[in-house]
C-alpha cells in the first residue's frame, strides 16, 4: 500500500495549470465522443501521471459530475483507487529487478510494511516488457465491476521495448467497448507512428513559473520565499524538476555556477573543482550539473555579448555529455573542458 504521507500521482487530487487539457476531456466526454486512447505528453514532472490519474478517478467515480473533473477524495472508487486496488483501473510501469521485487511479495504475504525509504531504493527494470503490456488483454476482457469504464494508465509509453510496442498496437487497434487507455510519453518523437495515429492527443504544457511557484509553497511551505522563487527559475516550469532540484540543494549549486562562469578569465580554479568534484560524486549528482550547465547556457545565450558563441557552447556541451553516457568519458574532465569555455565568454 502507497504511504499516505509521500505525495504521488496516485494520492494528489491537487493539480494546476492543466486546465486546458482538462476542459479537452470534459468535452469529448459531454459530447460523447470520448476516445478509447489518449496520447498525453510533455516535459517530464508537469503533472502528465497527475492529470491521467485525475481523468481515471473521473471516470471511475460513481457520482462524477459534467462541469469538472473534480471527484471526492472520500468516495469509495477514488479511496481505492489510492489504495492501489480498484479493480476497473490497471496501471503499466516498469517492474521491480526481480530481488527486489521479491522482497516486496514476501512483505505482502507476511504482512509486515517496507518504510518509503528502503523502498525508494528499490531498482527497477529498464523497460516495460511484452508480457506486461499482454496483462492488459486479460484486464479488459473482464467485465467492469459497476458496469463501467474501464481504465489502463502506462507511465510511460517511452519505456516500452519494440515487442511491447507492438503487442500495446494490436489492443489499440480493436479497443473493447467503455474502456479507455492513457499513455503517458515524454518524448513522442521516439514513438512508433502507428501508435501515435491511433490516439487522441494531449499535448500538456510547461507551467507557468508562478504556478510552479504556488505548487512549492504547498509542497514545501518549509522553504523561504527566496529560494521558492530561485528554484522556480531554474524549473523550466516543471513542478516534478523542482522538488527534485529542492532535494538535490539545485539552487545552491546553480547559484555557485552562474558565479564561476560570470567571473570569466578571472574564475578561481579551487572554486570550480570543489563544483566539479562535488557534481561528479554520485551518479544523481552528474545528471544535476548537466541539467544546470544547459539550463544556465539556454538561458544566457539572448542576453550574453556572444550569442553564436555562446549557442555553440551550448551545443558543445550537448555533444560532450552525449559522448560521455556513450563512450564513458572522464566526467570530472569533461566538466572542467565545458565551465572552461564558459568562462571564456564573459
Amino acid at each position: 500500500m502507497p504511504d499516505p504521507d509521500i505525495v504521488t500521482p496516485q494520492n494528489n487530487f491537487f493539480l494546476l495549470g492543466q486546465e486546458e487539457a482538462e476542459r479537452v476531456v470534459l468535452d469529448a466526454y459531454n459530447s460523447q465522443k470520448l476516445h478509447s486512447s489518449w496520447l498525453i505528453s510533455g516535459e517530464e514532472g508537469i503533472g502528465k501521471t497527475t492529470f491521467a490519474y485525475k481523468f481515471a478517478r473521473f471516470l471511475l467515480d460513481e457520482k462524477r459530475g459534467t462541469n469538472s473533473l473534480n471527484t471526492s477524495p472520500d468516495s469509495s472508487s477514488n479511496c481505492l483507487i489510492t489504495k492501489g486496488s480498484h479493480p476497473d483501473l490497471k496501471i503499466i510501469e516498469r517492474d521491480y529487478v526481480e530481488a527486489d521485487r521479491k522482497k516486496l511479495i514476501k512483505s505482502i504475504k507476511e504482512g509486515t510494511t517496507i518504510d518509503e525509504a528502503t523502498r525508494r531504493n528499490f531498482r527497477k527494470s529498464a523497460i516495460i516488457k511484452v508480457d506486461d503490456v499482454r496483462a492488459i488483454n486479460e484486464f479488459l476482457s473482464k467485465k467492469s465491476s459497476q458496469d463501467g469504464w474501464r481504465v489502463v494508465i502506462i507511465d510511460s509509453i517511452d519505456d516500452m521495448n519494440a515487442a511491447a510496442s507492438n503487442a500495446l498496437l494490436k489492443i489499440l487497434e480493436e479497443p473493447p467497448a467503455k474502456s479507455i487507455l492513457l499513455l503517458i510519453s515524454h518524448n513522442v518523437g521516439r514513438l512508433l507512428p502507428t501508435i501515435k495515429s491511433r490516439c487522441a492527443k494531449l499535448i500538456l504544457k510547461p507551467l507557468a513559473e508562478n504556478t510552479v511557484i504556488s505548487l512549492l509553497r504547498r509542497y514545501r511551505p518549509e522553504l523561504s520565499e527566496d529560494k521558492i522563487k530561485g528554484i522556480a527559475k531554474i524549473s523550466s516550469g516543471s513542478i516534478g524538476k523542482a522538488l527534485r532540484y529542492v532535494d538535490g540543494d539545485a539552487l545552491s549549486m546553480y547559484e555557485n555556477l552562474e558565479r564561476i562562469v560570470f567571473s570569466g578569465k578571472n574564475f578561481k580554479l579551487d572554486e570550480m573543482l570543489d563544483w566539479v568534484n562535488k557534481a561528479v560524486a554520485e551518479e544523481e549528482k552528474f545528471i544535476l550539473a548537466k541539467e544546470l550547465i544547459l539550463k544556465f547556457c539556454s538561458d544566457n545565450i539572448i542576453s550574453s555579448q556572444n550569442v553564436e558563441e555562446m549557442a555553440l557552447a551550448w551545443e558543445n556541451a550537448i555533444r560532450c555529455f552525449r559522448q560521455t553516457d556513450s563512450l564513458n568519458m572522464d566526467k570530472k574532465q569533461v566538466l572542467i573542458n565545458i565551465i572552461a569555455k564558459l568562462c571564456k565568454l564573459n
